[in-house]
């Protein structure tokens, strides 16, 4: 009976057994990643183009919609970097930063995405994700944290400069390195300094020190605390505003007003292909974090019940004047660290940014947006990792290349079109490396039945009994070269009588591979040959169950390939077992 409604709302499993152990465990990790979250929302609120405020907003009502549908005990949902790079790509376009119109459109992007995300959790496509494989996702990440930090730098030297590329953003701020106001470099400097110590060094000096390694490890990663608090201080002391340094400026206080995005058809069309990206990015992002903290505490993750979570969050994010939301690696880990036990904590985060935008806020103003920008930077340039892209190449120059192409897109081209340009070549390389399979004609091992190849392995082979392995499914792009191969190897093999098809490496056999099934067994035949299969697995069988191709088949269908050979050679077969095998 209550089986559904625990699938459908997951916080009824932990709410039952939830006690005032677990609760404190969760205040303190909360406490933590409100913290951590101050800084970081403005911040990438301002990367996305929006007021600062937007990113309090946004973490809000996203949370606790996220603790009500989440299936991860840990995952932090939030503003992230990429996602705001990727709101800042799609809406420049179409408004401009700062307005109205471009407020009203990110409510619209975010409602969008979380439409997409719940129509993806009704229609079960959580697999789709998997269409971003590891390497384009990797050189996305990459790419994106490149052009995240160099899109920050003009904050950090207080010019102007914009452009949705590398060549673009260079285009911009060259010209503009004349310009730059030294008072904001130094403070953007000094706090790039302090983060970047805090967050490599940090820990083993405050160990030095005394201090047990959890707690010196959670003090380091108070980084952009120090530095938001202590520029506040310079500033205000030395009145820094009214020299130049630009600030956060005015942010309204209150909790965010509900609102409606504006439902126009035109705007929707234009960004409904972003909102299917960014969707699709997010996911894959909060899926990422979310099994690897699960695996950790030997948890399950429930894919299409996550795209609902997300897809709720990102709708909560629209309706309370936020941006699109996600998974966050860092506040995740952080809050895991800090003895986050259940969805509560990030609940009792969202309380704690409505108690900043309710009391806090006014202390917010003279924060330069040079420590914003300089709190973005570390934390992108710590997901920059080239070195992947030549271990990838070493291992695959397939994937090494589909890697390259969605680094060079998204840096030379931009956010979707390096994106979609390394998915594209993904896709087009598996076609490539699939169409032709690798087939082997294989052997018995002596003294044993089992088979293997008999170009890498001492076998006895039949004479009168072809065994050809498959190690690859057979579909549309590989089918006629199956022909092609088979014949080959039969004209090289004069004295073949019976030709064993071994199909232990194919899963799937569509209708185009079947086709050519058929034609094969016809040539075989023709030939005086008959075409039997081994080791066909079970739901490839029932396929070619429902066809009259076992009935048309000129041979016989075999448990395993030793009855098979056993069966149509018997000599060759003895004489196999009664051999020594090599030492």
């Amino acid at each position: 009976m209550n089986r559904p409604r625990t699938r459908y709302l997951p916080c009824l499993r932990w709410l039952k057994d939830y006690d005032r152990r677990t609760a404190g465990q969760d205040a303190l990790a909360a406490l933590v990643m409100t913290l951590l979250l101050i800084p970081q929302s403005l911040a990438y609120a301002m990367l996305a183009g929006l007021p600062p405020v937007t990113g309090l907003y946004a973490s809000i009502l996203p949370l606790i919609a996220y603790a009500l549908f989440g299936t991860s005990h840990t995952l932090a949902v939030g503003p992230v970097a990429i996602v705001s790079l990727m709101v800042a790509a799609s809406l420049g376009p179409i408004a401009t930063a700062g307005t109205a119109a471009y407020t009203g459109a990110a409510l619209l992007l975010a409602l969008l995405s979380g439409l997409v995300l719940l129509a993806m959790s009704v229609l079960r496509l959580g697999f789709l994700a998997n269409f971003l494989s590891h390497p384009v996702i990797s050189g996305f990440i990459s790419a994106s944290g490149l052009l995240i930090a160099l899109n920050q730098l003009q904050h950090l030297l207080g010019v102007d400069s914009h452009g949705n590329n590398v060549l673009e953003l260079l285009q911009s701020l060259l010209p503009a390195l004349p310009a730059t106001h030294l008072p904001t470099l130094a403070i953007g400097a000094s706090s790039l300094v302090l983060l970047h110590l805090m967050r490599h060094r940090g820990a083993a000096w405050l160990a030095r020190l005394g201090l047990a390694p959890r707690m010196a490890q959670q003090l380091a990663r108070s980084g952009p605390i120090i530095a938001l608090v202590g520029s506040i201080a310079v500033v205000t002391f030395w009145r820094l505003d009214e020299a130049g340094v630009r600030v956060v400026g005015h942010i309204p206080s209150g909790l965010p007003p509900l609102t409606l995005p504006p439902l126009e058809p035109e705007l929707i069309r234009q960004l409904l292909p972003a909102a299917v990206l960014v969707a699709l990015v997010g996911f894959v992002q909060s899926i990422s974090v979310a099994q690897s903290m699960a695996a950790r505490r030997r948890q399950r993750i429930d894919l299409d019940q996550e795209l609902a979570a997300l897809g709720s969050a990102n709708i909560a994010a629209a309706l309370s004047g936020g941006l699109p939301v996600s998974g966050g690696f860092a506040r995740t880990a952080i809050g895991q660290d800090a003895g986050a036990q259940t969805p509560m904590s990030s609940a009792m985060t969202a309380i704690g940014s409505a108690i900043v935008l309710l009391l806090f806020v006014p202390l917010l103003h003279n924060l330069p947006q040079a420590v914003l920008a300089a709190t973005i930077i570390v934390a992108v340039l710590g997901l920059v990792d080239l070195k992947a892209v030549r271990k990838t190449w070493r291992y695959s120059r397939q994937d090494g290349a589909a890697m390259l192409a969605t680094l060079a897109g998204v840096l030379l081209i931009g956010i979707e079109s390096g994106i979609l340009l390394g998915v594209g070549l993904s896709l087009l390389l598996f076609l490539w490396r699939t169409r032709r399979p690798h087939i082997a004609v294989v052997g018995q091992l002596p003294g044993s039945e089992h088979f293997r190849n008999v170009e890498r392995f001492h076998v006895v082979a039949s004479q009168s009994v072809l065994s050809v392995r498959v190690d690859e499914n057979l579909y549309f792009p590989n089918a006629r070269y199956l022909e092609e191969r088979i014949l080959e190897l039969v004209a090289r093999h004069p004295r073949t009588r019976h030709l064993v098809l071994m199909c232990s490496g194919i899963n799937l056999i569509d209708a185009s591979a079947l086709d050519s099934l058929e034609a094969i067994d016809e040539r075989l035949r023709s030939a005086g040959i008959a075409l039997h299969l081994s080791e066909v697995k079970g739901p490839v069988l029932d396929r070619l169950q429902r066809t009259d191709f076992l009935e048309r088949l000129s041979g016989q269908l075999f448990v395993s390939q030793f009855e098979a050979l056993r069966t149509l050679d018997p000599d060759t077969t003895r004489s196999a077992l009664e051999r020594t095998p090599p030492a």
